[in-house]
């Protein structure tokens, strides 16, 4: 089976992993140098990075494989799993300078657990590191927080974004045209994750399908939705989205909404008009008991935009 693109195109080493903010690099450099690091939070939209700078900053430091774990908290996050697996593995002696501890998804951790965490953090600090990632770090306690050195993994340029993609297409002899990648993009940003999940998905032939041809391409209600717009199908583009965004994907429709301003109007004006049309739905959206019809009632606005 063909190795998945996202590990395929991880970057392993600091001069692979591109950095949106050259004062991050600059601090993680010196922490290298010196052969130690701090307790780190990692912080960001899904996909950003966040992961795979904190395996870069592990293999860079060469960590030994018996010092590193890592959890995933969204699943492992209650205090006996603290307790147990996690203090277990930090009050042993490393075979190496330190040990890390990964936990990602730490914005899961309860209340509870991360007490635990912050006594551990203390307790072991002379032999354990811990690097926490998070979506939302307003979830982490502020006595945690204060422990903790924390960088915000910023959403990369949609152009480099756009470009990164491409260069993976390239490298992977993968036919493709501007326009159909745009659609992807469009889908998919600022998650270079789920971008190359769907590129890889869908140009097993080795060209890259156009989105929306169900009999050749796996579906991504995003994906379907920007090819609809695109083809001026507004009132179908509305349909797929309220029919397939589970509740979930109705909190962050609004980000994506203001991550896409192009595909609402093409001058600044129009996409001004659409910053205050978003903004409106997302004061309501907490307001209205059935949030299909908050989402429905604002791309009614947007589409209206463009009609003008």
């Amino acid at each position: 089976m063909k190795e998945l693109w996202t590990e395929l195109y991880r970057p392993k080493t600091l001069d692979d992993y591109v950095f949106t903010d050259a004062n991050q690099k600059s601090i993680i450099e010196s922490w290298i140098r010196d052969g130690s690091i701090p307790h780190i939070m990692l912080s960001g939209s899904p996909g950003t990075g966040k992961t795979t700078l904190a395996r870069v900053l592990v293999n860079e430091l060469g960590i030994d494989e018996y010092d590193f774990l890592q959890i995933n908290a969204s699943r492992d996050n209650g205090v006996d799993f603290i307790k147990t697996r996690v203090e277990g593995f930090v009050q042993t002696m490393p075979f190496g300078k330190f040990k890390v501890v990964l936990m990602d998804e730490a914005d899961y951790l309860s209340h509870n657990a991360q007490g635990i965490m912050r006594g551990l953090t203390e307790t072991y600090q002379a032999q354990a590191r811990f690097i926490f990632t998070c979506n939302s770090p307003h979830k982490i306690m502020p006595a945690l927080h204060s422990r903790f050195t924390s960088f915000h993994i910023e959403r990369p340029d949609s152009t480099e974004f756009t470009a990164r993609a491409a260069t993976v297409l390239v490298t992977e002899d993968i036919e493709f045209d501007i326009d159909t990648l745009d659609s992807y993009v469009k889908a998919s940003y600022p998650d270079l994750r789920n971008c190359l999940k769907l590129l890889q998905t869908n140009s097993s032939s080795g060209v890259l399908n156009q989105p929306g041809k169900n009999d050749v391409t796996v579906q991504d209600w995003k994906l379907e939705a920007v090819a609809l717009l695109k083809a001026n199908d507004i009132k179908g583009a509305r349909k797929v989205i309220c029919a397939q965004a589970t509740i979930e994907d109705m909190d962050s429709m609004f980000r994506w909404m203001y991550d896409n301003l192009e595909l609402w109007s093409s001058t600044p004006e129009g996409q001004d008009d659409a910053v205050l049309v978003i903004k409106k739905g997302l004061i309501t959206h907490s307001q209205i008991a059935d949030p299909e019809i908050n989402i429905s009632a604002t791309l009614v606005e947007l589409t209206r935009i463009g009609q003008q």
